[in-house]
């Protein structure tokens, strides 16, 4: 009687992986992407005056919980927390600096203003800090947007002038769409206050 030969495959653990990980990759394609919101500027503002100062707008500080590409929602209570399935264009601080860039060239009442980044020799530097970009959910809910703002002179480095713009504008509701187009109007009102009061300063 002649033996059976049996002849065994070997094992390829990289298959077991590969599988494992289609399956992972279908579970993540799976789930919804966010929605993306964007940010306006102003394109017609009532400004007096007509200097020609070029202004270096730096990019806006703000804390950890601001500084992201995430809606905010502050609940109450001292709570923090983001509106899920939505989130902004890009980082909130690189995304209010390009829209204030914007609002003073569609006023055409500066000389030059850009980042820091582009070459030019500006006349002062606009330093802001965003320190509310978020919807108070706790009564309304409202949008609150508040930035402070200071120009300092880029030839001494003195401050010329500080001040505080804010804004709050009631959000039809809670959704993505609802809660970026409050926080885009409080936005503008934030937007054409700085401009309107940076040109007046230099």
């Amino acid at each position: 009687m002649r033996g059976v030969s049996v002849r065994l495959r070997p094992f390829r653990p990289g298959l077991v992986l590969l599988g494992a990980s289609l399956l992972c990759g279908c579970s993540i394609l799976s789930a919804p992407a966010p929605d993306t919101f964007d940010l306006t500027a102003p394109k017609h503002a009532a400004v007096k005056g007509n200097g020609r100062a070029q202004i270096l707008i730096a990019e806006p500080t703000a804390l950890q919980a601001i500084d992201s590409d995430r809606i905010l929602i502050r609940p109450g209570d001292g709570k923090v927390t983001y509106l899920p399935g939505a989130q902004w264009a890009d980082r909130l601080p690189r995304l209010v600096q390009a829209r204030l860039i914007q609002t003073f060239e569609n006023a055409h009442r500066t000389g030059m203003v850009g980042r820091p980044e582009d070459k030019f020799t500006p006349d002062a530097s606009l330093v802001t800090e965003i320190r509310d970009f978020q919807i108070q959910a706790a009564s309304g809910p409202v949008a609150v947007v508040t930035i402070a703002a200071r120009i300092v002179s880029q030839t001494s480095g003195r401050i010329i002038a500080a001040n505080l713009f804010t804004a709050s504008v009631p959000a039809a509701g809670l959704s993505g769409q609802q809660a970026s187009a409050a926080l885009d109007q409080a936005l503008d009102q934030v937007l054409v206050g700085v401009m309107t009061w940076t040109v007046g300063k230099v």
